[in-house]
């Protein structure tokens, strides 16, 4: 039996195993995993089976997450060949300059070396994060939620078996090997806890590795009075609110257990009066929650102070009237947890405005928040999308999977002063 200290150490052993690897090797051993998960779909979706069995109290949301079929398996394997056929941005030259005095100093990005992830029951994230570490040249040692052990066991196995470095990929099964990794700093570089708010709270206050926050997504979209009409021209407390109905639709229903899904609509007040009983018809399998003036207006649960500060992952929407676009930034900027903010809106200086206040990862106009992805945004899958600000922020792909170091060449230098 292997101790747990020990697994860290093979993981640390594995990452400098996976950076004496060629682009062209990694690239290789990646689209094995594909065809690994591809042709071994049956064993992931009896394990899938008895993970969804095993938990049947769960929310519809977080059975959504956990849930596999041959279509979201199709989507594992697809992007895992697109991850293939990525730039590897292990080894680029970022910057490069010779001093006067002779001396050649080279800045250039390298893997992290190993990289731990806690996250919730969302076995795609288990598929993501081996790739991803392994085509930027760090192993990843992996705490996914309990619910799911079966499923991640199942495909770390696959994995595994069509990878030449072993123990490039390992899986923790209990809480206590999560808090030792927490404390390793001497062979983990970088911990990432992808999901609520009570998981990254709990990495964040418990960890002595480097954190970088990722997950919670309590996000937004703020209806203009100024809006787009389906001919693209914009009127002001006009009728025509259809792509405004169909963006907040969209963000909210189109799988409102992620977080880049909507959990709140501000509403402009001199247009609610009209507005909002088109949201209430467009939204009728949706639950509303609203301010006073919202429940003067349409019939609707009252919202609490908690309700905007609640990201749902769930057929719930708060909604607020607000005065202006600057009580619609102040109520973001409060409410939000930095995560994907929008407005809709037909007027260039007060998008510019809402866009430079906001204090996010992504802000959006006139589009849904559901883009804000790896994949969409053209980087093959993502570890997870960043709330903060250092190192990476946003989608978290394979140029945020590597960091830098300088390479200073000289010949016979000596520092005199």
């Amino acid at each position: 039996m292997i101790e747990i200290s020990d697994k860290f150490l093979l993981a640390k052993r594995a990452s400098l195993e996976i950076g004496s690897l060629s682009r062209q090797e990694k690239n290789q051993v990646i689209l094995h995993f594909a065809d690994a998960l591809d042709s071994h779909r049956r064993i992931i979706l009896s394990e899938n089976k008895k993970d969804l069995k095993n938990n049947q109290d769960l929310s519809e949301a977080l059975i959504d997450r956990l849930k596999l079929n041959d279509s979201r398996i199709d989507a594992f394997v697809n992007s895992l060949r697109e991850i293939a056929i990525l730039k590897d941005y292990v080894d680029e030259i970022v910057s490069e300059k010779v001093l006067d005095n002779g001396l050649r100093i080279l800045e250039k990005r390298v893997g992290f070396g190993v990289i731990g992830v806690i996250y919730e029951s969302r076995p795609n994230v288990t598929v993501d994060v081996c790739a991803l570490c392994f085509k930027s040249s760090s192993s990843a040692i992996l705490k996914g939620g309990n619910e799911a052990i079966n499923t991640n066991k199942a495909i770390i196995k696959i994995m595994s078996d069509v990878c030449p470095i072993v123990n490039s990929f390992i899986l923790l099964e209990d809480r206590k090997e999560a808090s030792d990794m927490l404390k390793r700093t001497d062979v983990i570089d970088l911990i990432i806890p992808r999901g609520g708010r009570k998981l990254i709270k709990y990495v964040k206050e418990n960890s002595i590795v480097p954190v970088i926050e990722t997950g919670e997504g309590n996000c937004h979209i703020f209806v203009d009075k100024y809006l787009m009409n389906q001919k693209g021209k914009g009127t002001e407390a006009g009728n025509d609110f259809e792509s405004a109905l169909q963006i907040i639709r969209n963000a909210k229903v189109q799988r409102p257990s992620v977080c880049n899904a909507i959990e709140t609509a501000l509403v402009h007040r001199s247009i609610a009066e009209v507005f909002l009983p088109r949201l209430k018809e467009k939204m009728k399998d949706v639950e509303l929650r609203g301010c006073k003036i919202t429940k003067s207006l349409i019939p609707c649960k009252a919202a609490s102070e908690d309700d905007y500060a609640t990201e749902f992952l769930d057929l719930i929407l708060a909604v607020k009237v607000v005065d202006g676009i600057n009580d619609a930034i102040q109520h973001i900027n409060k409410y939000g947890t930095k995560h994907s903010e929008c407005i809709i809106s037909n007027d260039e200086g007060r998008i510019r405005l809402f866009q430079n206040l906001v204090d996010a990862a992504v802000v959006y106009s006139n589009a849904s928040t559901r883009f804000t992805d790896g994949g969409e945004f053209g980087f093959g899958a993502e570890i997870g999308i960043s709330t903060q600000k250092l190192h990476a922020r946003g989608p978290m792909a394979l140029k945020a999977l590597t960091t830098t170091k300088y390479i200073v060449s000289g010949s016979g230098h000596v520092r005199i002063l």
